[in-house]
């Protein structure tokens, strides 16, 4: 196992990177290797000579051919090919080159393309990246361990791929998920690469067609479940506890019936979170503190519905709890206002549902007076009217929930009524932005999960923002990991959300804007990590340094993708 390290020649004050290896091993280590622009110096003192063409080239050479070679595959699939293969060649050229084409490559190496990816995970795997725990080799868990790549992990990102995006359970042709997870964090939040390990922890797959693929990759087997389940988990989670002690764990992607239950159960045992749960509630609860900016009031004088009570609803509505608690109201009065609608409706108690949603089903007493046509399923429409919503979320997946009626009720109840149609790709949303403006009016706010182009309303362009999680999870990990805390809350969601909404001038808020350009996103995370930084700090959780430190700490994390002088050990 190596130590990546940034090193500083104490006499001369030249930063360096101490590296373990030289000759053709340093041009075949995707951390380390520069290719053509290792200068003529470290040829020499690093064995490489005849190794490579005799031109040295520049990082900016190689980006300008390398994006050529981008810039010519056919579609996005063989464009997300072409910057895996980048990443495992040379991952300073390919973050670089990412960070010059942000709007263009993130699409490509995450969301949409990445799911496409996933589906075709196993016939596309080439070479290895991260480590695989499965239940055949659990118990070798430690030995697991010491094959990652570095000693001074950081960051895991892990997934069990039963719920892939919108995909569901893919099994280990979920790897892609982590994989293209830690590519957002470096290429938001500047944490170096060598700090960060995706991983796979898988328990089978109930996918019968990819049980039947000779070229699986996967465990051919069905989903664990229950006490086997828990089993590999817990030892996986204390296996992280020993050998990265310091280390933020990612939960991401696990299935609606796990991803609750592994959260509560280890969240104070761990630094970790959940970015389905949790970043998804906290980029929409920045949305709506915008909003609450444009309309000037607070989010206690609203009404939400939620269409959806998996993991993203249910993330928003727990985030938004924590926004009604902090202007003074108390949880049961901040569960009233929000509407949680599910496959039968309304909820309501003594329905079945999971112990996650009891939180905000209604007393029946609390509709006796509502105009319903059937009580035990009050629907959406119904929902809207008799409790006069004002903030429509969709997170189904329900191409065209969000009807024309549906939208005319919420602008009847309110006209800067809130629609966030949040479900993706673009197929999936509840309601494009054009159909929103017609249905709720002109003067309705829109933020969705897909991306849309402004629409132009009465002569003016009206921005749609992207309710995307990478303006929330990257800053959060980040502040998390360079303030120390032991854990992570709610609280410093909230303070993430806060501070992702206060960066919008007046001028971006009258034109619709509700988040930052994601061209700003390093700048964003930056500010996410120090908002976070600075409520560790005030609950007792994270260094006490002022703010200046911490913002100090913050930049000296984030890592910039540039070429190094290389030395080897004294």
């Amino acid at each position: 196992m190596l130590t990546y390290e940034k090193r500083t020649d104490r006499f001369s004050g030249e930063e360096y990177i101490e590296v373990p290896f030289q000759g053709e091993l340093l041009t075949e280590h995707p951390i380390y290797n520069k290719g053509t622009a290792f200068p003529e110096d470290e040829r020499q003192s690093l064995g490489l000579c005849g190794l490579l063409p005799e031109a040295v080239s520049s990082l900016t050479l190689q980006k300008q051919k390398t994006y050529e070679s981008f810039c010519a595959k056919p579609d996005e699939l063989e464009k997300y090919i072409f910057m895996l293969s980048l990443l495992d060649r040379n991952e300073t050229l390919c973050y670089s080159l990412i960070l010059d084409h942000l709007e263009e490559m993130l699409p490509i190496v995450y969301t949409p393309t990445v799911g496409k990816a996933c589906q075709q995970f196993s016939h596309l795997f080439r070479r290895r990246r991260g480590l695989y725990i499965t239940a055949n080799n659990i118990h070798r868990v430690d030995d697991i361990f010491r094959n990652a790549p570095f000693s001074n992990i950081s960051l895991i990102v892990v997934t069990d791929g039963e719920r892939i995006l919108g995909l569901g359970d893919l099994g280990s042709n979920g790897m892609g998920i982590p994989i293209g997870k830690i590519s957002l964090y470096v290429a938001a939040a500047g944490l170096h690469p060598a700090y960060c390990l995706p991983i796979q922890i898988d328990v089978g797959t109930n996918n019968e067609s990819l049980l039947a693929d000779p070229l699986y990759i996967g465990w051919r087997h069905n989903r664990l479940t229950g006490d086997a389940y828990d089993a590999i988990i817990e030892q996986f989670v204390n296996a992280v506890r020993r050998h990265f002690p310091h280390a933020l764990l990612q939960w991401e992607d696990f299935g609606k019936g796990n991803a609750f239950r592994m959260l509560e159960r280890y969240r104070e045992r761990i630094c970790s979170f959940n970015d389905d749960i949790q970043g998804t509630g906290s980029v929409a609860t920045a949305v709506l503190l915008s909003a609450m900016k444009i309309k000037k009031q607070k989010l206690g004088d609203q009404r939400f519905v939620m269409f959806g009570q998996g993991q993203a609803g249910l993330g928003i509505a727990r985030q938004i709890c924590t926004g009604l608690m902090m202007e003074g109201l108390s949880r049961e009065e901040a569960a009233n206002h929000i509407f949680g609608i599910d496959k039968d409706g309304l909820l309501l108690k003594g329905m079945p549902m999971s112990d996650e949603q009891q939180m905000f089903a209604k007393d029946p007493a609390f509709v006796a007076n509502w105009h319903v046509a059937d009580r035990s399923h009050i629907t959406l429409l119904e929902t809207i009217r008799n409790a006069k919503a004002t903030v429509l979320f969709g997170v189904t997946g329900q191409s065209g929930a969000f009807n024309e009626e549906v939208l005319k009720a919420m602008g009847a109840n309110d006209p800067q009524a809130m629609i966030m149609p949040l479900s993706n790709p673009t197929v999936k949303a509840e309601c494009t932005p054009e159909q929103a403006v017609a249905g709720a009016g002109p003067h309705c706010l829109i933020a969705t999960g897909s991306p849309f182009k402004p629409l132009n309303v009465n002569g003016a362009e009206k921005v749609i923002s992207q309710c995307n999680n990478l303006y929330i999870f990257p800053g959060v990990g980040l502040g998390a990991l360079i303030c120390g805390t032991p854990k992570v809350t709610n609280e410093m969601f909230m303070a993430a959300s806060q501070a992702l909404s206060d960066l919008l001038s007046e001028e971006e808020l009258k034109g619709g804007r509700m988040l930052p350009r994601i061209d700003k996103i390093r700048y964003v995370s930056a500010q996410v990590a120090l908002a976070v930084a600075k409520e560790a700090r005030r609950s007792g959780l994270g260094v006490r340094a002022d703010d200046e430190k911490l913002l100090q700490m913050v930049m000296n994390a984030m890592w910039e993708p540039k070429y190094l002088p290389y030395r080897l050990p004294e």
